[in-house]
């Protein structure tokens, strides 16, 4: 049955895929291919949204974690300075037209944050499951999901989904289903049908109420 935190586990698989392309870019680009500075060029977007997961994460689930497992949440933290180091790295060199630099940095920031991300997974978001209570869980998510500004929503979901397989895009399409009004829904179920375009039919399979 889905459950709100696998919203979290989308992103975070979103994430993952997203730096492997801005990866892979930067680093044909350093071997002289051209054309690719519109993938590389992602990392800015990529960035605002791992900024405002981040955010969230210190904000509610982080503090909800400290009051069943005190101490667990400082190296995550840590953890989150890191990859805003590595993020001015990376624009750094991308911003000084040093193609070498830039698959370097590119490198180091997929590689840090695929350890942090794999480590939220398998430690931090299985305390999350095994230990909050519902309520605890929805209060977190819910400050986590509101660290996205309102109006750069639909950029989100136009992030997100194209990102993302089919059991993802299933259980981030019924939880907006689950917590949204049914107009929003619907304004939301127009952005993902865009987003995925002929991949939609597979969904409506999935979901015979879209």
């Amino acid at each position: 049955m889905t459950e709100p935190v696998d919203a979290v586990r989308a992103f975070h698989n979103a994430f993952r895929n997203d730096i492997r392309r801005i990866d892979e870019a930067a680093f044909e680009t350093a071997k002289g291919t051209q054309g690719l500075a519109s993938t590389i060029e992602r990392f800015r977007f990529f960035n605002e949204i791992l900024v405002w997961h981040a955010t969230g994460e210190e904000a509610a689930v982080f503090p909800a974690i400290e009051k069943v497992a005190p101490l667990v949440a400082e190296p995550y933290v840590m953890d989150h300075r890191g990859l805003d180091r590595a993020y001015d790295e990376l624009n750094e060199s991308y911003s000084a037209n040093d193609p070498l630099k830039t698959a370097r940095a590119t490198a180091a920031f997929r590689f840090h944050l695929a350890i942090h991300l794999d480590k939220e997974d398998a430690h931090l978001y299985r305390i999350f499951r095994e230990r909050l209570s519902p309520t605890e869980k929805v209060e977190a998510l819910t400050i986590l999901a509101g660290k996205v500004p309102q109006k750069r929503f639909p950029e989100v979901v136009t992030w997100l989904y194209p990102l993302i397989g089919i059991d993802d895009r299933v259980n981030m399409t019924r939880i907006w289903q689950m917590v949204l009004p049914a107009p929003a829904f619907a304004g939301v179920q127009d952005l993902i049908k865009k987003a995925i375009g002929p991949e939609w039919d597979e969904l409506t399979q999935r979901i015979p109420t879209l």
